[in-house]
């Protein structure tokens, strides 16, 4: 038995998150330490994407979030913006039949306007051809931001408003999830953040209101199989009580059981 294995053994298969979203950092710095180009380390960045869904995908994990750029990405250098869109573009295409093969929906949330229409392509032609799975949904959330979904969530609620087809009166939380980009998806129940930060940076910041956060120090490009593993471990270890308390939430697992 490998050392994967073993940590597998250790997760309670009936105690799954629904969602896990990720926070994929560290390339750059990866690279860095290898004396090399930090577009290398997106190259690497890529086989991480491979390993985290294809665990997400034999675990039955419902749907994986990938933070893949984000609208503040857009002011690193040029050279390296242009490398990242086609290396994500080019990188979704070849893996376009092993998603099919693997029932992984591909799903694209964020500002995709502002993308490279090239990238865009490809990755509009996967998520049409990846339509019919209906196992893992796979999410990229590109040129993307929480803030900037939160108020495009408000432009749309305002206009309901000014067509005078929603009441401000009537607008709660789920006027709001509604609007969302991931409006079809449950929240994250775990927010991984590789590359030693704390901080989430912007991402989902509506959604992740109760998720389980998790960082590690790891650099993006070395984040695979076993150390998410390692953070589902760590998250069936702890107590999701969501505003109650430890002992409301052992009576409501009495009654589910």
């Amino acid at each position: 038995m490998d050392a994967l294995d073993k940590k597998l053994e250790q997760i309670d298969m009936m105690r799954l998150p629904r969602h896990v979203a990720m926070i994929m950092d560290g390339n750059g710095r990866w690279a860095k330490l290898r004396g090399q180009d930090r577009c290398m380390g997106h190259v690497e960045g890529v086989n991480s994407v491979r390993k985290v869904t294809e665990l997400s995908s034999d675990l039955g994990i419902d749907y994986l979030t990938l933070y893949a750029f984000s609208t503040e990405n857009w002011n690193r250098p040029q050279e390296e913006v242009d490398t990242l869109m086609h290396l994500i573009g080019m990188a979704i295409e070849r893996e376009t039949p092993d998603l099919i093969k693997n029932n992984v929906h591909l799903n694209l949330i964020g500002a995709l306007d502002r993308m490279p229409q090239e990238a865009y392509d490809r990755l509009h032609r996967c998520e049409l051809a990846t339509a019919h799975c209906n196992g893992l949904t796979l999410t990229l959330a590109l040129s993307y931001s929480g803030r900037w979904e939160i108020v495009d969530a408000v432009k749309k609620i305002a206009q309901d408003v000014k067509e005078g087809s929603l009441d401000p009166s009537q607008i709660d939380d789920a006027t709001i999830q509604r609007c969302l980009a991931t409006y079809d998806m449950p929240d994250p129940d775990l927010l991984i953040r590789t590359g030693g930060d704390n901080r989430v940076s912007n991402y989902l910041l509506w959604q992740i209101a109760y998720s389980e956060l998790y960082f590690t120090p790891t650099l993006w490009p070395d984040f695979g199989k076993e150390a998410y593993a390692d953070a589902l471990i760590a998250y069936q270890q702890r107590e999701r009580r969501f505003g109650k308390t430890s002992e409301q939430v052992q009576e409501d697992n009495k009654i589910i059981k």
